[in-house]
């Protein structure tokens, strides 16, 4: 990686937050596989990073959390037996905070879709808050422990629940499509949210975002990450991109500008940047 320019690390960053795959993205700026999977673990690290640091008393009153679904190294049902249970082998899945306002992503977790992983998440979230918020997740019941674990009575929580029609009579020709919604229950849990910004809509957006810009969420293509280390690099490279350096269209800012956390839009070059303020830290 050392030996590419500041030129070429750019380009090899470009190409892989638009959504290109680890070969697509060789055979488009000519650097090697290894060189490619270098660069994007170690720029991946220092996004992660400074995320870590910048994403902190974050002023925003209302969030809404979905989760991901994505895979490493196998489907659940080809993983070999002697590696089923292993994290990272199988099944993986990526939580995402948003901000409906700002639509900045306050923060993310790559983990089991369990009760501890949800808590991991929201104590993660709930650290980064400066005020009370108004929490909004989909049904998935496990949120119910974390968020009390997580922030007791100092929420206002509530929970989305979809209700989806019978797939007995789906025909084969929609047999990958999303089963059809029926309906949504608002479901208060704790506090007072208000009726009218119990929602997921914007966050469920974000799903197509990521699967839009990163080339291992896509679904039914053979662009899976070999690695769960390879996946947690692109999700931190991905949401750098998507708070600092991508106009969100909604209001003409970056998000992270639009929450107080920059005073410009980032360009490639000062992300890829990060990798030499991280050695200098070092």
């Amino acid at each position: 990686m050392n030996k590419l320019s500041l030129e070429q690390r750019t380009a090899v960053v470009k190409a892989l937050i638009e959504g290109n795959s680890i070969r697509a993205t060789v055979r488009m700026t000519g650097a090697a596989k290894n060189t490619v999977v270098k660069l994007l673990s170690d720029l991946g690290e220092a996004c992660y990073r400074y995320q870590l640091q910048t994403l902190r008393r974050l002023d925003i009153r209302r969030v809404q959390v979905d989760e991901i679904w994505s895979y490493c190294y196998a489907k659940a049902a080809n993983v070999p037996a002697e590696r089923k249970g292993e994290f990272g082998v199988g099944d993986v899945w990526t939580y995402v905070a948003l901000d409906p306002q700002t639509k900045l992503v306050a923060c993310y977790h790559i983990g089991r879709r369990s009760t501890a992983d949800a808590t991991i998440f929201l104590q993660d979230l709930a650290a980064r808050l400066k005020n009370r918020v108004q929490l909004t997740t989909d049904g998935f019941s496990p949120y119910i422990t974390a968020v009390a674990n997580t922030f007791g009575e100092n929420v206002d929580f509530a929970q989305l629940v979809k209700m989806y029609a019978p797939e007995g009579g789906r025909t084969p020709e929609r047999r990958y499509s999303p089963a059809v919604c029926t309906g949504a229950k608002p479901t208060p849990i704790v506090g007072n949210p208000d009726p009218k910004h119990i929602s997921t809509s914007f966050v469920e957006r974000q799903n197509l975002t990521m699967r839009m810009h990163m080339r291992r969420f896509t679904r039914l293509t053979n662009g899976f990450s070999k690695k769960i280390e390879n996946l947690a690099a692109a999700v931190a490279l991905h949401f750098m991109w998507y708070n600092f350096g991508r106009v969100h269209q909604t209001h003409g800012f970056t998000p992270a500008f639009a929450a107080g956390l920059s005073d410009h839009r980032w360009t490639v070059e000062e992300i890829v940047g990060l990798l030499d303020s991280q050695r200098d830290s070092n």
